[in-house]
């Protein structure tokens, strides 16, 4: 690194040990550094609180390792995955940590979901040494109860990830502003390059190539899929409905299984307080119960939200 002091962005330096030192713009206050090393590996190192700006699609080289504000800026990574600056092999390591997120498992957990790994003060990292890169999970899946967290914890996990697709399954009410406002709650807090999609229609968006889906939730695709059977009905749910839903949920299932997408999944864990009073609200508790332990099978890492803290149950 050059001595302390402001280099003008877009400036490269040459070093005398062979290296090219290139100051990069940020959308905060501060500097980041593009370093190229005389064999042509790249380092990318970018300040607290920042993201790189003016970016453009195939007008940035790929970077061997990228130190970065992982947990303030999680977006600094979804704009260089956006450009190609960074692939399933650049070494990501988290630097500028603070007492937003408690060190130890939970920490270690929280980075590995972006692909990313922190490394004690003083560790001397050596470019092009890969077998400490975490691999992302390819298919997640959040539970809890209500407001437990699931969807903030779900959502975190994408932050790092340009072009997400949100499949919302509540679709809209009419006349109720309540559920208006958690709708509006929810899309606020997303990243503003993140698509939405309102829709029950799961399997096919899993068959498809694409970005990475966010799909929230798969208690309410159940309570559609329970609709579309008559399973609140004994005599229609005796008559086929019971039959035609867990072909449903083997059809869910399947897609899950053969996906190509990245997929974080979140789902209400329910049934473990009062029993419902009615014949049909214990059949929509069995039948989430049943879903969740399918999904839960098919997917590498499986989390539970208590009190907004996650509990890894896989991965």
């Amino acid at each position: 690194m050059p001595q302390p002091g402001r280099v003008p962005d877009g400036r490269e330096l040459a070093l005398l040990t062979g290296h090219r030192v290139r100051a990069v713009a940020m959308d905060a206050p501060g500097t980041g550094y593009a370093v190229t090393g005389p064999d042509g590996q790249r380092v990318l190192y970018l300040p607290p609180g920042g993201a790189p700006a003016g970016l453009e699609e195939g007008a940035v080289p790929s970077y061997d390792m990228v130190l970065a504000d992982v947990v303030g800026r999680p977006d600094a990574l979804a704009k260089l995955r956006a450009v190609g600056a960074m692939g399933p092999a650049t070494d990501v390591i988290a630097v500028h940590l603070d007492h937003d997120v408690a060190p130890g498992a939970e920490l270690v957990r929280r980075l590995a979901a972006v692909g990313a790994r922190a490394v004690p003060d003083g560790t001397t990292l050596t470019v092009g040494v890969y077998e400490d890169v975490p691999d992302v999970p390819r298919r997640t899946l959040v539970l809890g109860g209500a407001r437990s967290g699931k969807s903030i914890e779900a959502e975190r996990r994408l932050e790092a990830f340009p072009d997400v697709l949100y499949v919302a399954t509540g679709g809209s009410r009419n006349g109720d502003t309540e559920w208006a406002s958690r709708v509006s709650t929810h899309r606020e807090r997303r990243p503003g390059s993140w698509r939405t999609a309102e829709t029950c229609d799961l399997v096919p968006l899993l068959a498809e190539d694409g970005p990475p889906l966010l799909i929230d939730c798969l208690s309410l695709w159940l309570t559609d899929a329970m609709d579309s059977v008559g399973a609140w009905d004994d005599t229609e749910w005796g008559d086929g409905g019971e039959r035609k839903l867990r072909e449903r949920v083997r059809e869910l299932t399947a897609a899950v299984r053969s996906t190509r997408r990245t997929l974080v999944a979140v789902s209400n864990e329910v049934g473990s307080g009062i029993v419902p009073a009615t014949a049909s609200g214990r059949r929509y508790r069995d039948e989430l119960g049943r879903l969740n332990a399918a999904i839960a099978g098919e997917c590498e890492h499986v989390l539970l939200v208590v009190a907004g803290q996650a509990l890894a149950l896989r991965g």
